[in-house]
């Protein structure tokens, strides 16, 4: 068979030594060869002799060829031959030492999650260059993504691959792998870049958790559940997943491809910020809370394509698909005609004969693919003189490039290596430079606003803030004049005004009102009508400040002064005769303060008693005056003792006593002398 391993050693179209056989696919096997003429080594992907005959495999073979050799990236293997040996159809590749994604998952179980977040951008970022050129892969899933020892990932087989939106099925079939197609591929509606998302995210699924969203025992079962089943969160199969991470799967496999990413950049983008820790968009997060909630899931029953059957297989190519394939066989050998022709003319007439052999073998060298040369990082002149001096035709397409100078080649199409037809036309991108922009009039406008439109013109904003009259918040001056052009990216200075430069207020406290006023107004502070008040203090006087004096406020503050209305007066009540405590609550009740002066008193019906008050009843005074009230105090009076009078002695008489006639009444009454205290009056 031309696709055993009968081919090892064998050189296949004069060109690739067959070394060794890589693995088989459903319809081609892959043998790694080396490329004797330019001493390199590259994949020869062999279409198998039983799909040879079958145009439908023939064409998904030729399409693959002609739409991976458009892709020069990185993350793309690039198609450097195709052509046709053994009896069959053959493509050469680029070599990429590696395993695919489905061996790792299956040998390692789920990747960490930051090596499958770098994994899909990786795959992100082929997709985009693709969807970017007009090529949906549709066939997006880890047997198609080849990663290096090195963690470089590269897509692969472009066999189902379209330009634009397309017919996802075959002759009513379905063209792919059940578990990674989106739901408008198991319908076979037309399908988009969309579709290629929804696959990436059942392969960012696998990546997380080791296991797809949708499994069943039939790919129509499973087509089935992409249709109307919902998916479970990664994070419910391995916690340690970020809900953030959650929401962008979630969002990839949205029913609708309308409620997608819609773009692959769009998801990077997602991806990048979920690599941050940060969270995904708002956008992301309501288009994954719709997919929980079921959104887009079809409960009537619904038409899905089957599985092609095998076409039988014809004997060769018929009808237009013959024109497929006027390039796959370039001419390595000399046919025979020409040497017969040249034998005849030789002997008819040498000379002429010669000449239509020389005409021919310039034609057939003419008609032999040549390798487009390399040119991306060279100048235009150069790529072009480059181009043209192996017979190629050049476009060019010029775009603003960050990075690469004014005149640099960033891109080419077909890509370095590819063998095309002479006269083939190379597509090169030509870098303008950056992209320059106008800087807008930001003076007057809010920090907000401001910022925004720097946003839109693609210019970076670089705020200070200072203190100025403008109003606070407001942009007093720009770095670069408004209308000026400049490159994108430029950074512009914005100065936003904090209002006028604080100054210390004057402290007036205690200050007459007016005297007060002219020391405000001195300092640039503008005043507010006084607060008057009653207060014990003289007229006029400044009681308290608003702001108070000393604290920092910016000249032009309206400053609020509480100055008294001088003291309020109330009629005296009269306290005489109350009690001491009585008279002080009266006194208080009237506004006033009681003052208090005790005296000696000999009644004691005054002790504790206002004997007086000063001032009097009816006298008007100031609220919080004090009044002077006597109170009296009672001490009793001294007492004082009278002494008895001396005894009187007795005298001798001179004469004899005489005897007194005895008393014929009842005796005299005697009254003894007084020995008790008189009091003083």
């Amino acid at each position: 068979m031309a696709t055993s391993d009968t081919l090892i050693d064998k050189v296949l179209d004069g060109r690739y030594r067959v070394l060794r056989r890589l693995g088989s696919g459903g319809m081609a096997v892959v043998y790694l060869a080396e490329d004797e003429e330019l001493g390199r080594q590259v994949a020869i992907k062999m279409l198998d002799e039983r799909h040879a005959q079958d145009q439908q495999f023939v064409e998904r073979f030729r399409r693959e060829a002609s739409n991976a050799a458009r892709l020069s990236h990185p993350n793309i293997v690039a198609i450097y031959d195709r052509g046709r040996a053994e009896g069959t159809y053959y493509i050469a590749m680029e070599y990429v030492e590696g395993k695919t994604l489905k061996q790792l998952l299956v040998e390692r179980g789920p990747t960490p999650v930051r090596v499958a977040i770098d994994y899909a951008r990786q795959i992100l970022a082929a997709l985009d260059f693709a969807h970017r050129h007009g090529i949906v892969h549709r066939d997006i899933k880890p047997h198609n993504v080849i990663v290096a020892p090195d963690g470089r990932l590269k897509v692969t087989d472009f066999g189902i691959a379209r330009s634009g939106t397309s017919q996802m099925t075959e002759a009513g079939s379905i063209v792919g792998t059940a578990q990674y197609l989106s739901p408008e591929q198991a319908r076979g509606s037309p399908v988009s870049p969309a579709s290629d998302i929804y696959s990436v995210g059942i392969v960012l699924y696998e990546m997380l958790t080791g296991t797809v969203p949708f499994t069943g025992d039939t790919p129509l079962e499973i087509a089935m559940k992409h249709l109307s089943s919902v998916p479970e969160p990664p994070s419910t199969l391995r916690p340690e997943v970020p809900r953030a991470l959650d929401q962008v799967v979630l969002r990839c496999l949205a029913k609708n491809p309308q409620d997608r990413y819609p773009s692959a950049r769009d998801m990077d983008a997602d991806l990048v910020r979920v690599a941050g820790g940060l969270s995904a968009s708002a956008e992301t997060e309501e288009a994954a809370t719709q997919v929980l909630q079921g959104a887009g899931i079809e409960t009537a029953p619904t038409q899905v394509a089957g599985t092609r059957a095998p076409a039988p297989p014809t004997r060769g190519p018929t009808g237009p698909a013959s024109r497929y394939y006027e390039y796959d066989e370039p001419v390595r050998r000399r046919p025979l005609w020409p040497w017969l022709l040249a034998l005849l003319l030789l002997a008819a007439a040498g000379v002429a004969g010669f000449y239509v052999y020389s005409k021919v073998q310039d034609q057939l060298a003419e008609a032999k693919p040549i390798a487009v040369p390399t040119v991306e990082g060279k100048t235009e002149a150069a790529a072009r003189q480059a181009l043209l001096a192996v017979g190629l035709n050049v476009r060019i397409r010029r775009v603003f490039d960050d990075k690469a100078p004014p005149g640099q080649v960033i891109d080419q199409n077909p890509g370095g290596g590819v063998r095309v037809d002479r006269a083939t036309t190379v597509l090169l991108t030509v870098s303008k430079g950056k992209a320059k922009t106008v800087v807008p009039d930001l003076v007057g406008k809010t920090l907000a606003d401001a910022v925004a439109e720097l946003t839109r013109a693609g210019l970076k904003a670089s705020v200070f803030e200072v203190y100025s009259e403008r109003p606070a918040g407001s942009v007093s001056a720009q770095s670069i004049a408004p209308g000026t052009s400049v490159l994108q990216g430029a950074t512009v200075r914005i100065n936003v005004s904090k209002g006028l430069k604080p100054i210390p207020v004057p402290p007036v406290v205690g200050k007459v009102y007016e005297e007060a006023v002219i020391v405000l107004q001195k300092a640039g502070f503008r005043l507010a009508p006084p607060k008057l008040v009653d207060s014990s203090q003289p007229r006029g006087t400044v009681l308290s400040m608003d702001p108070p004096g000393g604290s920092q406020e910016p000249r032009g503050t309206t400053v609020t002064l509480t100055v008294s209305k001088g003291p309020k007066t109330v009629r005296v009540p009269n306290v005489v005769d109350l009690d001491e405590e009585s008279a002080k609550a009266a006194l208080r009740a009237s506004g006033l303060k009681a003052a208090v002066t005790r005296v000696k008193t000999s009644d004691p019906g005054q002790d504790g008693l206002v004997l007086s008050q000063i001032p009097g009843e009816g006298a008007e005074l100031g609220l919080g005056s004090t009044v002077t009230i006597v109170v009296g105090s009672y001490e009793p009076p001294p007492t004082t003792t009278v002494p008895a009078p001396p005894p009187t002695l007795p005298t001798t008489p001179t004469s004899p006593p005489t005897t007194p006639a005895p008393p014929t009444g009842p005796p005299p009454t005697t009254t003894p002398a007084p020995t008790d205290t008189v009091p003083l009056p």
